[in-house]
């Protein structure tokens, strides 16, 4: 009989007696195998070697963590400090934005478009074309018929001018005298009789008196 399969415990009813462990023992999972079976290692690769990986990954996350809250403390510093030189979001900005133009203008590609530039326009100002145009237009203005058309335009703006000036003299003069003709002046006092005996005096400020103001106050009346 195995020893190993006999119940020891002194309190245990079944002392002495055969006990068969088989069932309970092979409910117990083994360790690495439910992983293995879960998470296969790839082709050639062996569990030492897994392990291996396994314990640098851990390190790498580990690391990346650290790396993480360094910079978080990092960019608190920072803001503090642009909190003390008063260096606002909006100033922050402008410098990025002038240091980027900068960059840009120091850039080989921006050169390189001004140089061509450059000389797309050295070769269009030196072509016939633009020479000839350039003569023709010198020419134009230099020709009789161009100086006369632009005195006639001159002497039309002036005239324009002089005219609108005696216009409005006339116009000034003419409403002058109208206002001294004894006409006007005629039509005007009618105007303001009119209006005296619309609105009656008291549209002028003055008083009205009531009728029994005219009649005379009696000091002694008779009896």
């Amino acid at each position: 009989m195995d020893p190993a399969s006999q119940d020891i415990n002194l309190n245990s009813p079944n002392k002495g007696l055969v006990v068969d462990h088989s069932d309970s023992l092979s409910d117990v999972p083994v360790e690495g195998a439910v992983g293995n079976s879960a998470n296969p290692l790839p082709p050639g690769l062996t569990e030492e070697e897994a392990e291996e990986l396994r314990t640098e990954l851990t390190k790498v996350e580990e690391e990346i963590n650290t790396l993480r809250q360094v910079l978080s403390a990092k960019e608190r510093h920072a803001a503090e400090l642009k909190r003390k030189l008063g260096l606002s979001p909006l100033n922050e900005f402008r410098q990025n934005l002038t240091k980027s133009w900068q960059d840009v203008q120091t850039s080989n590609a921006y050169v390189k478009t001004t140089e061509k530039l450059g000389e797309w326009n050295e070769k269009v100002t030196s072509s016939d074309i633009y020479l000839s145009a350039s003569a023709t237009l010198d020419d134009i203005a230099r020709s009789e018929a161009y100086k006369k058309t632009q005195e006639t335009l001159s002497q039309a703006g002036q005239k324009t001018s002089a005219a609108l000036t005696t216009v409005g003299t006339v116009i000034s003069r003419r409403l002058g005298d109208m206002r001294n003709s004894a006409t006007f002046k005629s039509f005007e006092d009618k105007m303001g009789n009119l209006k005296y005996k619309v609105v009656g005096p008291r549209g002028n400020g003055e008083a009205v008196s009531s009728p029994t103001d005219t009649t005379p106050t009696q000091e002694n009346p008779p009896f």
